[in-house]
């Protein structure tokens, strides 16, 4: 297949371009301009809305992962880039792909669990409502976003993706720090659930998504089996042989990260990926500690 693809230089997007690219897709990047790109790529300025409809066309497949990183206080400005660089490049693509002369067949976009907001034990799967943090709010605009390219009758996958399990990147990576000197301990009260996902199976949702013409609209790309943050932070302690006694407390919590804290700390999201077990999909590591020691390659 041929597949566009933006976000090949964050973390998700740098392993599936690996894996396609293996599998062998012809995979060509769609990157910011003035970016520094080696190989196939197209240019495209999101923020200013120009992208070049032409070289759009003949493509079998687009995986959307491009955004601003969440990472960060949150300013206003920061979460006005947040948003904006999700909705608007979005919208921007997908009203592109609606005027091409051979449309692709499928959109995979992602988006997030954050959509479902803080609910405590509550079983989630893509039929939930959404919830009322800022998170709630990105990933609501982010797939309405998606709607002239649905509209115009392309298969639309909005993958929800939950905590991501790599030692590359991501909130496992930063963590791995405090808890390798001894240091980790579970957030606030440690009952929040978390739903993560190891990286490799984000990237087998997505080829699952492309691939599997069954699967549309909301998929929750979690692994199936959740965790409260203290189950988790005890077997990442047991994954690397150190104590997990130094608890972060909800006010140090707030002081270090702010209202970041609220919606990926200490926000509750226990959910189940409903439409990938549905549709077929096998996932490599559904348990969280096989999950951790391969990605850690403590195996």
């Amino acid at each position: 297949m041929r597949i566009l693809l933006t976000g090949s230089s964050g973390l998700i997007g740098h392993a599936l371009l690996t894996v396609l690219t293996a599998d062998g897709h012809k995979v060509v990047r769609l990157v910011r301009a003035q970016s520094p790109a080696r190989g196939r790529h197209i240019e495209w300025d999101p923020g200013a809305g120009i992208i070049e409809k032409d070289d759009l066309e003949d493509f079998d497949a687009v995986v959307h992962l491009a955004g601003e990183t969440i990472v960060g206080r949150w300013t206003p400005e920061k979460k006005a880039r947040i948003l904006d660089s999700r909705v608007k490049g979005t919208r921007l693509l997908c009203e592109t792909l609606t005027h091409l002369r051979k449309r692709p067949i499928v959109l995979v976009s992602a988006s997030a669990i954050g959509y479902y907001g803080d609910r405590g034990d509550e079983v989630l799967d893509e039929k939930s409502s959404p919830g009322s943090l800022f998170l709630s709010e990105v990933a609501r605009a982010w797939e309405i976003a998606t709607e002239p390219a649905r509209r115009n009758g392309i298969r639309v996958v909005n993958l929800r993706i939950g905590f991501v399990l790599s030692k590359a990147g991501g909130g496992l990576a930063t963590m791995l720090l405090p808890f390798k000197l001894g240091i980790g301990g579970r957030v606030g009260s440690g009952r929040q659930y978390l739903s993560w996902i190891a990286i490799d199976d984000v990237v087998g949702a997505i080829s699952h998504s492309i691939l599997s013409d069954t699967v549309h609209g909301p998929v929750n790309a979690v692994a199936p089996n959740p965790v409260t943050n203290r189950d988790f932070t005890k077997t990442l302690g047991r994954v690397l042989w150190r104590p997990t006694i130094f608890p972060l407390p909800v006010f140090a919590a707030h002081r270090m990260f702010g209202e970041m804290a609220d919606n990926l700390l200490l926000a509750s999201a226990r959910v189940e990926p409903a439409r990938l077990l549905a549709t077929g999909y096998e996932f490599q590591f559904p348990q969280l500690e096989d999950a951790l020691r391969h990605v850690l390659g403590k195996d």
